[in-house]
């Protein structure tokens, strides 16, 4: 049932479609709506490169860019096309097209027709065309791929000149700002959409305000007024500033502007108090969240107000953010995932913007006295505590700056070691109740210790193995002898090995009773293997290993398990090193690639990662099968591997996006590092056969998952897709 007062759905119309070349005419192409999107005829341009250009409406650009693949005459659409934002609702890719190309794909994330996209436009480049931006945007890559082309090697030019002209030579924040800052026609289509609103809902901005720099309240405000949603009110409260300049400000804003309400208190109460008395004054349905010396963007509360009217049921909206020094310069931004309460128990990721519905934000008393430093975080772990995620909301978008500069009197600038305290205390308060204990852990950050079972559950470890006795030896002495866990039993399924080595290093584990070996002869196949082990083993907890993993610590494994035993955890896995101790496995992002790729792959293990990711346990879309742990009865439930379609690649992937929609999550964590002795340069398919079958397993997963490869919850779509390093 559609609700009277949500947003009106956009008129629904084909976009037109266009080449245009150096030396021909205009023409149109032929679009047609598909069961899987918009399909574009890409007549007599296969083999040349081309710019492809998707234009939305400007006015309405504010949402998901579509989705674009080239197809080929077996009318499946291959892996997703990088695009580079170009402002104004643009977005393009170049490239050289396949030989055998037939049509492009255009789809939003669901798999349809994009209602925003209004015009498609393909054009032909000519060669000097190509070398000169090639130049501009990278000239090493380009003379080398001018060199080539003059060596005739055409395919290794057409790769570098392909790498050259998707380079950005402008940092990819100020590149990223270029692109997404709003344009006039941008603003006119807010102001229209607004308008039509009835009943538009009342935002309480909550600011407590202590001694600020007089120039940055003065910002801070001036945002606020700047605002492109009208409907707002600010509750201020001056919590006994010393600074004769901070009355008088806020006192000739409140003059100015009866939207601003102030109220003064006769002695310093810190930050808690101080909200809480804003809070008091709220008449709005929701209330933000709002530092006397930041600032927001001007579609914030639009952006708020947006979210609430699509789902009026939501408690907490969040957004992204980034940091603003004195001058103004925008840096260090924090693109954020969906709700992930395992990284809210470590960090306060959520962070800025935060609004919170009032009624729930009153009904949980508040920010609470006492946890100075970060009574921000404590308010989040106690409000969601048990609240369902589907009333929680994260808009991808950055609607605050977060001032930098040093001495300009934030709240938040306290005692490092206060703030640890208090939210340590905050989160041993939540966790205590089922017997979780919170300490610190790398960084300052928290880490929740969870119990395991009395006594802790059997663990079959599946090791599918073919020879290379001399890598499986390190496995099974890391897990047998250097493991600190009381109750495991290791399946090695046993693939037609044939080494001498092989068959004496069984010999040695034949009278230890934990080791069987199952013998499943045929051609490789990785979920077959693993299933055959799974339905070999005896223990509650399955743990998928490779036979090249290395263990670096003892308590590896009662760290994977504490989670696995959790009933709404479907999976958890582990972080895995490279020999060198660079990271081969931070978790996977689904899209990276077309399909999915590990995150943080190749960082240094020292490097805590994007916003300290590598070093805090937090949920994922899926995990490696290299090392994983589950318990049983979700595996049976899910159907184990894919067997028939996903011998080889992606099986984890699949096995993984089955928990998840099975309503299970999946957790990452650093406490259980091992090496994985996997050669970066391993995985190449290198034989026509190879080729095809991995090439089959791509289409299988873009077939099956589509809609969830596109739209990773814990990853951001403000960030590339090429790899997983969280770069935009």
């Amino acid at each position: 049932m559609v609700r009277s007062t949500g947003p009106a759905a956009p008129e629904f119309r084909l976009p037109t479609a266009q080449v245009t070349g150096p030396w021909s005419r205009r023409r149109a192409l032929a679009a047609r709506a598909g069961s899987d999107g918009l399909r574009v005829a890409l007549p007599d341009l296969a083999g040349q490169w081309v710019e492809i250009i998707l234009s939305n409406d400007p006015a309405e650009a504010r949402d998901t860019l579509p989705d674009i693949s080239l197809v080929g005459p077996d009318g499946r659409p291959g892996t997703l096309l990088p695009q580079e934002a170009r402002g104004g609702g643009a977005f393009a890719w170049i490239g050289c097209l396949p030989e055998d190309v037939v049509e492009l794909r255009v789809a939003d994330p669901a798999g349809r027709v994009p209602v925003r996209l209004r015009r498609i436009a393909v054009r032909r480049l000519a060669r000097p065309v190509l070398a000169a931006r090639g130049l501009l945007r990278d000239p090493g890559l380009t003379i080398q791929a001018l060199t080539w082309r003059i060596l005739g090697k055409k395919v290794r030019a057409r790769g570098f000149l392909g790498r050259a002209l998707r380079h950005r030579r402008v940092s990819g924040y100020e590149a990223w700002l270029g692109t997404h800052t709003l344009r006039r026609a941008e603003r006119d289509g807010i102001a229209a959409e607004i308008a039509a609103w009835t009943d538009p809902p009342l935002i309480s901005v909550l600011m407590p305000v202590h001694n600020p720099d007089p120039k940055v309240l003065r910002a801070a405000l001036a945002s606020l007024r700047a605002q492109l949603y009208p409907h707002w009110e600010l509750c201020a409260v001056d919590d006994a500033s010393t600074r004769p300049e901070i009355p008088r400000i806020l006192s000739r804003a409140a003059e100015a502007d009866p939207r601003i309400r102030v109220l003064t208190r006769s002695e310093n109460g810190h930050i808690a108090r101080a909200t809480n008395d804003a809070l008091g004054m709220a008449r709005g349905a929701v209330c933000a969240f709002m530092d006397h010396d930041d600032a927001l963007t001007e579609d914030a509360l639009y952006e708020v107000a947006r979210a609430l009217r699509r789902d009026p049921g939501l408690v907490l909206i969040y957004s992204d953010e980034d940091k603003i020094d004195r001058r103004g310069r925008r840096f260090d931004p924090h693109f954020k995932s969906c709700f992930d309460r395992e990284l809210l128990y470590a960090q306060n990721y959520i962070n800025h913007l935060t609004v919170v519905r009032t009624e729930a934000l009153r009904a949980v008393g508040g920010l609470r006295p006492g946890f100075e430093g970060s009574q921000d975080h404590d308010l989040l772990l106690r409000l969601t505590d048990g609240l369902d995620p589907a009333r929680i909301r994260h808009i991808p978008r950055i609607l605050y700056h977060w001032r930098a500069a040093q001495g300009s009197g934030t709240f938040s600038d306290r005692s490092l070691a206060r703030a640890e305290a208090a939210r340590l205390q905050a989160l041993e308060e939540v966790v205590a109740p089922w017997g979780g204990r919170a300490e610190r852990g790398p960084g300052g950050f928290n880490r929740l210790i969870r119990p395991l079972p009395a006594p802790p559950p059997r663990v079959s470890a599946v090791i599918p193995t073919r020879d290379r006795a001399e890598i499986l030896s390190v496995t099974l002495d890391g897990l047998l002898g250097a493991t600190d866990y009381p109750d495991i039993e290791v399946i090695i399924v046993d693939n037609d090995s044939r080494e001498p080595e092989t068959a004496a290093l069984f010999a040695r584990y034949r009278d230890d009773p934990r080791v069987r070996v199952v013998p499943v002869p045929g051609a490789f196949n990785f979920s077959d293997l693993s299933n055959r082990g799974a339905a070999a083993a005896t223990g509650a907890v399955l743990l998928f290993l490779n036979n090249d993993i290395e263990v670096l610590e003892p308590g590896w494994l009662a760290e994977l398990v504490r989670h696995a035993v959790r009933p709404e955890i479907g999976a958890v896995g582990a972080k895995l090193l490279y020999p060198d101790h660079t990271i081969q496995h931070g978790g996977i992002v689904l899209g990276i690639g077309g399909v999915a790729g590990h995150s943080h792959l190749g960082v240094a293990d020292a490097d805590p990662g994007y916003f300290c990711r590598m070093v805090i346990a937090h949920e994922v879309s899926a995990v490696t099968g290299a090392c994983l742990a589950m318990r049983a009865d979700v595996f049976a439930e899910v159907g184990g591997f894919d067997a028939q379609a996903l011998k080889v690649a992606f099986n984890d992937v699949d096995l993984c996006l089955k928990i998840r929609r099975a309503g299970y999550r999946i957790v990452w964590t650093p406490f259980a590092k091992l090496v994985h002795h996997e050669s970066k340069s391993r995985g190449a398919e290198d034989t026509p056969e190879k080729q095809k079958r991995f090439e089959g397993e791509v289409l299988t997963m873009l077939d099956r998952w589509g809609p969830e490869l596109r739209a990773d919850p814990y990853y951001n779509i403000n960030l590339s897709r090429n790899s997983a390093h969280y770069r935009v």
